[in-house]
């Protein structure tokens, strides 16, 4: 499948900003299944672009803006060939065994119920860990409410199971709580996803991989209660939303800020001019 992607992030500060600094983790890797065919990232502002790689191997591009300046647009595109991998992901980058990724944070910790909750499945599943995560991923997806704006990017695991709403990032992360409590190495991933209904989404998507013995990393996406296919970009990975967000950063000045996103992912079609 080959898949076009847009995708638009713009601030506007209420007063000039002095100085920003922002860490655009918007690029993807190549790896069996997804290979970037063409892939850019231009900013509306002048400044300094400086491309990189964090600890966790995902490229990273960090841009410094002297202002006065009052609105800033940070646009991505590309095309991405995908296949479908049965979920399963290799080749991809790794700078840490999956031992590392049995580590939790502060938005992925679990409570008594996230526990309690995870123990229960692995029990119903016979302790079977491909079963269970299977159990996980759809228990998740049916149990949970995708709503928007009822979480922020503060949000934690424990937080979204006990009220049972949120969004992807959310649905990934209770993913990853569960998972550690069972001692499964698993690890949060940022990226694309085409929908079936629409080309035109307000953000961009997160599921989780889990590390299976015997199998590797696989792709689950709880949000929407399957494996990952030819239909998802992989672009960053994470313990958490933080570690693979978008784009973060930092500025001086500029009052309130208001972000504005836009995500266009379409299918190109052989002969089409799309």
């Amino acid at each position: 499948m080959r898949l076009k992607l847009s995708h638009t992030t713009r601030y506007h500060y209420g007063a000039p900003v002095r100085h920003a600094m922002q860490v655009l983790r918007l690029t993807p890797r190549a790896h069996d299944g997804q290979f970037v065919r063409d892939w850019r990232i231009e900013i509306d502002a002048d400044g300094l672009l400086l491309g990189g790689e964090d600890a966790l191997g995902n490229i990273t591009r960090t841009f410094f803006i002297e202002g006065p300046v009052s609105e800033v647009n940070v646009n991505v595109s590309g095309i991405i060939d995908t296949t479908d991998t049965a979920g399963k992901v290799s080749g991809a980058r790794e700078t840490f065994p999956p031992g590392f990724w049995l580590r939790s944070s502060e938005l992925t910790d679990p409570n008594p119920a996230i526990t309690q909750f995870a123990y229960g499945l692995r029990a119903a599943e016979g302790g079977d860990s491909v079963a269970t995560l299977h159990a996980l991923m759809q228990a998740i997806q049916k149990q949970m409410r995708f709503v928007v704006g009822e979480t922020s990017s503060l949000t934690s695991a424990a937080q979204a199971w006990e009220n049972r709403i949120g969004v992807c990032q959310d649905f990934a992360q209770v993913f990853l709580s569960c998972a550690h409590v069972l001692d499964i190495p698993a690890r949060y991933v940022s990226g694309y996803y085409l929908l079936h209904e629409t080309t035109e989404q307000s953000a961009g998507h997160a599921w989780a991989e889990a590390h299976i013995e015997g199998l590797g990393w696989i792709g689950f996406d709880p949000a929407n209660g399957v494996c990952v296919d030819e239909r998802y970009v992989r672009v960053a990975i994470g313990t958490n939303a933080h570690d693979a967000a978008p784009v973060r950063g930092s500025r001086s000045g500029g009052g309130t800020e208001t972000l504005d996103v836009a995500v266009h992912v379409s299918q190109i079609i052989a002969n089409s001019a799309q």
